[in-house]
């Protein structure tokens, strides 16, 4: 992913359920334009490992992708470990992907590629 990444330039927009997730093709082509590393795990989540070489490297990073998610009001999962931080996104109130998942994702990787 390019740091000009149309996907990073847009704004997370709030789900509050009654809408369907986002439908499989549609899915994989916001996958394509996010690339990066970024991929579906078992739960149908977009999920990404970022190396660190320490655990103060993963701590910064997920601060830093914390406070994006808080500007954002759409908030990952986020896994801290030795040296990794996986991210993990969807959207709670529908139980599946939202655009908003991908624009999210695209900010934090915008901040590693930085």
């Amino acid at each position: 992913m390019s740091l000009e990444c149309s996907l990073a330039n847009k704004k997370c927009v709030p789900c509050h359920g009654g809408v369907p997730p986002l439908a499989d093709e549609r899915v994989h082509e916001l996958l394509l334009e996010l690339g990066g590393g970024w991929q579906l795990n078992a739960a149908k989540h977009l999920e990404r490992v970022y190396a660190f070489p320490d655990f103060a490297g993963a701590l910064a990073f997920a601060n830093r992708a914390g406070a994006i998610a808080e500007e954002e009001g759409h908030h990952p999962e986020l896994h801290v470990a030795w040296g990794a931080c996986r991210v993990e996104l969807y959207t709670y109130a529908i139980d599946g992907l939202a655009e908003s998942d991908f624009f999210l994702a695209a900010k934090i990787s915008r901040v590693v590629e930085r």
